[in-house]
């Protein structure tokens, strides 16, 4: 129930609806009283009556944000945060809307800007998620962070979930897992576990899920970052993102992280302008290198769709000192991957290996698109029907004929790397699948 003071206040707005100062009240008494409703509508015809109300703005936020809807109440705060980024009333609610969001990396960083503006800030919720207090009562940023904000998985998939791929499981299990499984055998030949194998192929053909089955074949930790979550526009955070990420690692060996769209990391240097990418490139180099670190059951796996894009210093030894061709799969690979597929969608009798025969050069993403096209032609026919088919294989083989496989690009750039640019037989795998004599 409305106080007496609330009451009397709503009271004489009906006889003055356009007084300002008497709606703020209103509006103050309201939030005592945790009616979030009624102050998002009182909010709302202050800012008709002022649209430039930067109080009313910061409230109506406030209102949508305790009504969890977060999402609508960022919009107005960033308005807000145009137009005046150092106030920290408004940068904290903005902190604590992305938080509730699900948007942490964004969250961070406005925290950050936020002990900018002011260094004795502090808020208990906030302080928990992003910092710690350390013996002289300041404070600094949590270490802990990076960690709990990429995801430590811990995988129960391995090689026996992965349709063929042969190859690829061999190079690994040589170059990673027996090193790892067998470390006094390789102690005695002066190596160790740990080092990098950057995977390489066409877009959508498992590169990452014979990573994390990697993982699941020593049973170690798994940590999959991708660009986004070390690329940073502030000058200097690129950098130290990743040397966050390869320490989450190292505390949590053994460890096998795996780094996608590395190109966008470990590009040329001598193509770039700027310093900054060349800064991000030396300290990827760094960590890699270990030598002020003990990169050792750290196990790192990249993958690229553009190795040629790649700086030559990263494919030296000790670094990414092998790669390997991951092709599109094979047949044997297409008619396992269909029938995992399918499992779950209503079909009838299904011929897999009818079906891999027709999809030559078909990624698993591929594949996955073949299904959703036969999915959207039987939901037309039963909403004509009213009677819902099951998939049969002249459904797929009808939505096979609508596709080109989307490898063939990737292919024909590729082809021209491996017959030109290949002095070093980098590309040698490229040309064995494409049948071309060296």
């Amino acid at each position: 129930m409305a106080s007496e003071q609330l009451q009397a206040l709503l009271l004489a707005l009906e006889s003055s609806p356009e007084n300002v100062h008497l709606r703020k009240l209103v509006v103050k008494e309201l939030i005592a009283d945790k009616q979030w409703e009624e102050v998002e509508k009182h909010t709302k015809i202050l800012l008709q009556l002022d649209s430039s109300d930067v109080e009313s703005k910061l409230r109506l936020a406030e209102a949508y944000f305790h009504q969890s809807a977060y999402s609508t109440a960022i919009i107005v705060l960033e308005e807000l945060i145009e137009t005046d980024s150092t106030n920290v009333g408004v940068q904290k609610l903005y902190c604590q809307c992305l938080l509730k969001d699900g948007s942490v990396s964004q969250a961070r960083e406005v925290y950050m800007d936020i002990l900018n503006i002011d260094p004795s800030f502090t808020d208990s919720e906030l302080d928990d998620e992003f910092r710690v207090s350390n013996t002289t009562g300041h404070s600094r940023i949590d270490d802990g962070f990076a960690e709990r904000t990429l995801g430590m998985q811990k995988p129960t998939t391995n090689f026996s979930h992965v349709g063929g791929m042969d190859h690829v499981k061999r190079e690994i299990d040589l170059k990673i897992i027996k090193p790892f499984l067998h470390p006094d055998l390789y102690k005695a030949y002066g190596k160790k576990a740990g080092g990098g194998i950057l995977l390489y192929g066409p877009p959508g053909c498992g590169k990452t899920h014979i990573a994390r089955a990697t993982a699941g074949e020593v049973k170690a930790n798994f940590l999959s970052v991708g660009i986004n979550d070390i690329l940073d526009a502030w000058l200097g955070n690129s950098e130290k993102n990743l040397h966050d990420i390869f320490e989450v690692a190292r505390k949590n060996t053994p460890c096998v992280l795996f780094i996608d769209e590395v190109d966008a990391l470990g590009a040329n240097r001598s193509e770039m302008k700027g310093s900054a990418g060349r800064n991000v490139i030396n300290q990827f180099l760094s960590e890699l290198d270990g030598v002020e670190v003990d990169n050792e059951d750290v196990l790192i796996l990249a993958a690229t769709n553009s190795p040629w894009h790649m700086d030559p210093a990263f494919k030296r030894p000790g670094r990414f000192d092998r790669m390997i061709f991951v092709s599109p799969p094979d047949v044997e690979a297409r008619s396992s991957i269909l029938n995992i597929m399918m499992e779950d969608k209503p079909s009838g009798s299904i011929d897999f290996g009818k079906l891999a025969k027709k999809t030559p050069e078909f990624s698993g993403a591929d594949l996955q698109a073949m299904i959703d096209i036969s999915i959207e032609g039987k939901l037309e026919q039963a909403f004509e029907s009213g009677v819902p088919q099951p998939i049969e294989t002249n459904d797929l083989l009808r939505a096979c004929k609508q596709m080109v496989p989307s490898t063939k690009e990737w292919f024909t750039k590729a082809r021209n790397y491996a017959i030109y640019a290949n002095e070093s037989g980098l590309y040698d795998d490229v040309l064995k699948y494409l049948k071309i004599k060296k």
